[in-house]
């Protein structure tokens, strides 16, 4: 289990801002050094635990490029077409166990060896077999065209994959190019999560008049999921004081990072601040960021709390920002910064300097073939709906205080937030 100081998320002084709260999580966090073995059909989204330096180079031989003819350079065409007769046929697959002789060419398909002292290939549409079933070269074609030299992608001895590097698909094709079948990567990141509110019910039971289903203990577990994360659903703990310190201490203990939505406030009812203190300590930042102010960073036997906002667009938003990164620090993942994509905006927007807001948008291509960034038409943090119809978020960053029609602004489309 990740085990942290008392103090060592202990700050003092005005509200903190995005970038100070990412920077704490990721550089005091410890990351889990357990390790498991897996089947590389297995290894996507997981995160890489060693180095791994290529066993073979890529490719592991000097093959063809295209469909076509291998030659010798000494043979190549100067200035006029030349007809050489035909010397072998090598399939890919196959073995060039005779050198071409001077003077010839040999039939070669894509992949296959090239024959020893074959240097360059001829792509097929580009000549022709005369009546004698030569092939006629055209003059023209530079030495070594069409070949794929030995360890021209990757050189044997080449790092190839990085400890720390979350695995995608490309990286899993490489594993598989080296002839890996398995891969020793950080086990699961263990996150138990709750949902706090007597005004909650849980999707399949109950609902009274005034209560609501809850939708962001879901929300935050798919989340987690695609993050890589082994994930315990620890339902809803209600809004009295001694009950929420005891269902954290419990779980305190068997997980690696403890995951609350709503109850982090500052009102009569909310009760995670004072139940945390009870069993361990708890700092509750006011982050500056907008939706999504209200988030708390608290220890429990050593084992990390995250309490985010109960508006779902906010624990959406600061769950991008707070929980992904603390994620990633404690599986030991190399950094992966989000980078957003310029378009233009086609809405006016005002807001405070000092606090980064993230603004609900839907993209549209403009007359002149533009991406425009079109802002969902209504305000508030606990519209489900405008994290549905919209395609992401425009980041304004603490310096902007307005957007007009036509500036250019950042947008993070939800396919990167995770």
């Amino acid at each position: 289990m990740a085990q942290l100081s008392d103090d060592c998320f202990a700050f003092g002084g005005p509200m903190m801002s995005v970038d100070e709260a990412v920077g704490l999580i990721t550089t005091r966090v410890n990351a889990i050094t357990d390790l498991e073995t897996v089947a590389l059909v297995d290894a996507d989204g997981r995160v890489l635990e060693r180095d791994i330096a290529a066993p073979l180079p890529l490719p592991p031989f000097t093959n063809s490029a295209v469909d076509g003819y291998a030659v010798r350079n000494a043979d190549l065409p100067q200035s006029t077409e030349q007809a050489l007769p035909l010397d072998g046929r090598i399939q890919a697959g196959g073995l060039a166990q005779a050198p071409i002789k001077p003077g010839h060419a040999a039939r070669i398909f894509t992949g296959a060896p090239l024959p020893p002292d074959a240097e360059t290939v001829f792509m097929q549409e580009d000549v022709r077999i005369d009546k004698s079933g030569k092939v006629v070269l055209p003059p023209g074609l530079k030495p070594g065209a069409n070949v794929r030299p030995a360890g021209e992608d990757i050189p044997e001895g080449y790092v190839a994959l990085r400890a720390g590097q979350r695995l995608r698909p490309q990286h899993v094709a490489l594993a598989a190019a080296f002839g890996l079948s398995s891969l020793d990567v950080v086990r699961r990141i263990r996150v138990a999560v709750f949902s706090t509110g007597d005004e909650l019910a849980s999707p399949g039971e109950p609902r009274a008049a005034s209560q609501l289903f809850d939708s962001n203990r879901f929300m935050l577990m798919a989340m987690l999921r695609r993050l890589g994360c082994e994930v315990s659903d620890l339902g809803i703990l209600r809004d009295e004081r001694t009950s929420l310190a005891n269902g954290l201490k419990q779980v305190a203990g068997s997980h690696d990072l403890i995951l609350t939505t709503g109850g982090v406030s500052t009102g009569e009812e909310d009760h995670v601040k004072a139940a945390v203190e009870s069993i361990g300590s708890l700092v509750l930042w006011r982050m500056a960021i907008k939706p999504g102010r209200p988030v708390a960073m608290g220890i429990i036997d050593g084992t990390p709390l995250i309490g985010l906002p109960g508006n779902p667009v906010a624990s959406f938003v600061t769950f991008v920002h707070v929980v992904r990164p603390t994620v990633l620090a404690l599986a030991g993942s190399l950094p992966e910064p989000l980078t957003s994509i310029p378009v233009r905006a086609a809405f006016t927007y005002k807001k405070k300097a000092g606090r980064r807001e993230y603004v609900r948008v839907s993209l549209r291509r403009g007359e002149d073939g533009m991406l425009e960034a079109i802002k969902f038409p209504r305000e508030g943090a606990g519209l489900l709906s405008s994290l549905i119809e919209t395609d992401g978020l425009v980041e304004l960053a603490e310096s902007v205080t307005g957007v007009e029609p036509g500036h250019s602004v950042g947008f993070l489309p939800y396919a990167v937030l995770r």
